[in-house]
């Protein structure tokens, strides 16, 4: 197997917002396979000039993981290119068949070297958290993919847009999360279909960044999973997210040639 012509493949499309078959159909591709495509790809990324600014998770609903027939998390890497300016507006022309979903998102004080493990140990490391949202794109046809396929191609990441930052005083659990279209709620969940509290989904970030032999460094954003399903996004629409006592964030979405 090819690893970094599968990752160029996939590099490729992301940068052309072509879509392409999904890697499986041809090649048996293991999950440990998928992460090496995966940092092959960030690594052309990386070498046209992007610089790594934090990481996502996926899978942080234990239905989505009954769903996918796994046991646990996957995650992927962000990149500044990636970076979304609040109230700014998006071409989605850039994409392929972008979806919006809203998340909870954490801002790292200190780089993290160990696994984390309470809430209180956490402090030290984050500096805070806000509402934000996901654009996931994934880079194959029909936006179909397996496990490894969507590893593979960086869990879907393609874009996040950050809401301002609030201080470590508000608990997580338990908190109303809303996705607004124009003004019209299309979805609501809660921050506890985050692994039961979104403070579990960042010790699981620390203990695959440990296990992958990575640290977490500081300043670093580490997006903790989606709160309720993703949302299919068209041009002229207004995007907003809300997550009680955290505060809200938008985006907009045009069409440019």
């Amino acid at each position: 197997m090819n690893h970094s012509k599968l990752a160029e493949i996939l590099d490729t499309a992301a940068e052309t917002s072509q879509a392409v078959p999904q890697l499986t159909l041809e090649n048996n591709i293991s999950e440990k396979d998928a992460y090496k495509i995966q940092n092959l790809s960030i690594k052309r990324r990386i070498e046209r000039g992007e610089k790594l600014v934090g990481i996502k998770l996926g899978f942080t609903s234990k239905a989505k993981m009954e769903q996918m027939g796994v046991h646990d998390l996957i995650w992927g890497k962000l990149t500044d290119k990636m970076l979304i300016n609040r109230d700014s507006s998006i071409n989605i022309k850039k994409y392929i068949h972008p979806r919006a979903e809203p998340e909870v998102c954490f801002l790292v004080k200190k780089t993290i070297d160990k696994e984390l493990k309470t809430i209180e140990e956490a402090k030290e490391y984050i500096a805070g958290y806000t509402v934000a949202i996901e654009i996931i794109d994934s880079r194959y046809q029909d936006f179909k993919f397996s496990l490894e396929d969507v590893i593979a191609d960086n869990c879907s990441s393609a874009g996040l847009v950050i809401g301002p930052w609030n201080p470590i005083e508000e608990d997580l659990e338990n908190l109303k999360v809303t996705l607004e279209v124009d003004g019209e709620k299309v979805q609501e969940g809660n921050t506890s279909a985050i692994l039961g509290n979104p403070w579990n989904a960042l010790f699981d970030a620390t203990r695959l960044a440990m296990a992958a032999g990575e640290k977490i460094r500081y300043s670093s954003y580490i997006m903790a999973g989606a709160a309720t399903s993703a949302v299919y996004i068209k041009p002229g629409q207004q995007i907003k997210a809300s997550i009680e006592k955290l505060g809200e964030v938008e985006f907009g979405v045009r069409e440019l040639v």
